[in-house]
């Protein structure tokens, strides 16, 4: 039977100060109870925090969560992490239900299938892989890659699955056969950012020049945008191929989303979001700048979009207000990645923690 743990309820605010202290209790069975302290050492380049422990007590390793999201649903949410592993966990209370080990080095995404019962995850070991959120197996793993998964997107109801790469390429999936339907695009720079959208009946996707494979389910009249390394943010037809638009911005993309058929968000490095429309892509709708800092993620939400960035900002930006919603409690940490469901949004930060806003009606 293992010993029960107790831990100052605000420890992870007070191990991000340096020499911040926090107390912990552990009554083995049968024996008296043991106490000590966990003392923060200073703070890391990475921006973690080195951890000692009093005597009797020992710190193995410290991870930092990199991805989240929540099921369809709203009844679960999922979060990776730098140890190599990936949690399920209560959505309404943070409860832990499952833990998904199987990769090698850190999980760079995760998301569910629209069912909600399963999740996609994509590591540095360069292998996608497919969960049960149920019983925490893992039911394929898809290998071809040749760098680590940095991003993901589903297609429909997810027979098909799309994967950006380090190495340079995106790739098509078939769940069903474990296969790799094709590289649709190989561009020489890391992809870091990948989302899959329904084109307007007005934008021209091109023909593909080889029959698509039957294994392909919904990929017609889907664009793929890719967020590249190399300061590129390229638009093509998912089952044709052909070139839509390359755009180049300001410094490095790290993250996309679409908006609507026609409208999309980029973020970069340098703290630049940029709204374009496909149908006229070569100047932007608007560049929305609010800080240097890097825009980490972007989701659309509602009649506009939620962002997060490196400095610990995190807002929402709405069409019929004149003014952004801050969203706080991150300080400067960095936010990697935002999900949401209904009116609850979820975060998930360099400081380990996952927080839940709950939102009126805006």
């Amino acid at each position: 039977m293992a010993a029960p743990l107790r831990i100052q309820s605000d420890w992870a605010q007070a191990l991000r100060k340096d020499e911040g202290e926090a107390w912990l209790s552990c009554h083995p069975p049968g024996k008296p109870t043991l106490y000590g302290s966990l003392t923060c050492q200073g703070i890391g380049q990475d921006g973690i925090p080195e951890v000692t422990a009093s005597e009797g007590f020992i710190v193995n390793e410290i991870n930092k969560i990199t991805c989240l999201d929540i099921s369809s649903g709203g009844g679960l949410g999922v979060s990776s992490s730098t140890d190599g592993t990936m949690k399920i966990w209560q959505a309404s209370n943070g409860e832990l239900r499952r833990v998904l080990e199987g990769h090698v080095f850190d999980v760079n995404c995760c998301r569910f299938f629209p069912s909600g019962l399963v999740v996609l995850s994509g590591g540095m070991d360069a292998q996608l892989k497919i969960w049960s959120a149920e019983d925490a197996s893992c039911v394929v793993t898809f290998k071809g890659h040749k760098g680590g998964i940095l991003d993901t997107a589903i297609v429909d109801r997810g027979r098909n699955v799309v994967s950006g790469s380090r190495d340079g390429t995106a790739r098509l999936w078939d769940c069903g056969r474990s296969a790799c339907l094709g590289v649709i695009a190989d561009c020489g720079s890391s992809i870091n950012g990948v989302a899959v959208g329904a084109a307007d009946n007005s934008i021209n996707l091109g023909s593909p020049e080889q029959t698509p494979s039957e294994r392909e389910i919904g990929t017609e009249s889907k664009m793929l945008l890719l967020a590249r390394e190399d300061k590129k943010l390229q638009c093509l037809g998912l089952q044709s191929r052909q070139p839509v638009f390359l755009f180049v911005g300001s410094d490095a993309f790290n993250c996309c989303t679409f908006l609507s058929g026609f409208l999309l968000l980029a973020g970069t490095q340098d703290g630049n979001i940029y709204q374009l429309d496909v149908r006229s892509p070569r100047t932007p709708v608007q560049v929305i700048h609010r800080s240097g800092a890097p825009v980490l993620s972007l989701l659309s939400f509602r009649d506009g979009f939620v962002a997060s960035q490196g400095d610990g900002s995190c807002f929402i930006v709405q069409q019929d207000l004149d003014y952004p919603i801050e969203l706080t409690g991150a300080d400067s940490d960095p936010v990697y990645k935002v999900a949401t469901w209904e009116k609850q949004i979820y975060t998930c930060c360099r400081d380990g923690l996952v927080r839940r806003y709950q939102l009126s009606d805006l």
